[in-house]
């Protein structure tokens, strides 16, 4: 199952990460360049690097000046990280490009790569939930607090891991068909953005 696959990369990813705690520490992806768990690696180094430099931009105490670089490190990973989504929805329209779909076979309301995307970002909820139930400076409450929404999370990527095994398995079986659209983010493309080409007259 492909959701077994990616909980198991994803919870890997974070806890390699956290051996270092470092943003900016270089990734070592073990895994050969064209495998599918090659792509899920890289994919919640992302979201796990970006997980904390949105920590960062939260400090009170952060200068305005520090602010603005994060912002723009933070622009420039959400690229990334839609980038890494259209390389394994890539993957699987690939994977699957010979499957002949049913006539009457329906398009999910997100693609396969979209889905697996916030089972990464699930993953790194769960893996902080639990953290914070065992922080020593936590009083009893919040500890209980987190317990209850660490359950809640828990079933939540139990859910999602089931929905994205059977869509998989209805593209499979030609019940559901893969479209997928480019993001075609705006903000970023200095052609789109009016802020951007504006400034470059």
């Amino acid at each position: 199952m492909i959701s077994e696959t990616a909980n198991r990369i994803f919870r890997g990813v974070i806890e390699d990460y956290h051996n270092f705690d470092q943003i900016d520490h270089p990734i070592e992806n073990p895994y050969p360049t064209d495998k599918l768990e090659h792509l899920l690696y890289l994919k919640c180094w992302i979201d796990t690097m970006q997980w904390h430099m949105e920590d960062v931009i939260r400090n009170p105490n952060i200068t305005p000046e520090e602010a603005l670089a994060w912002k723009r490190r933070i622009d420039k990973s959400n690229q990334e990280r839609t980038d890494m989504v259209e390389y394994i929805d890539g993957y699987f329209l690939n994977k699957y490009a010979d499957i002949q779909a049913h006539d009457d076979a329906r398009i999910n309301t997100e693609s396969p790569a979209w889905a697996i995307d916030r089972l990464s970002i699930l993953a790194l909820k769960i893996y902080h939930m639990e953290l914070e139930t065992l922080r020593e400076s936590s009083d009893e409450n919040h500890k209980k607090l987190c317990k209850e929404k660490l359950h809640i999370l828990q079933d939540q990527q139990i859910d999602l891991s089931r929905s994205i095994d059977e869509l998989i398995q209805d593209i499979e079986s030609g019940k559901k068909k893969m479209k997928v659209y480019k993001q075609m983010k705006m903000y970023n493309d200095p052609s789109l953005n009016p802020v951007l080409y504006a400034s470059n007259k």
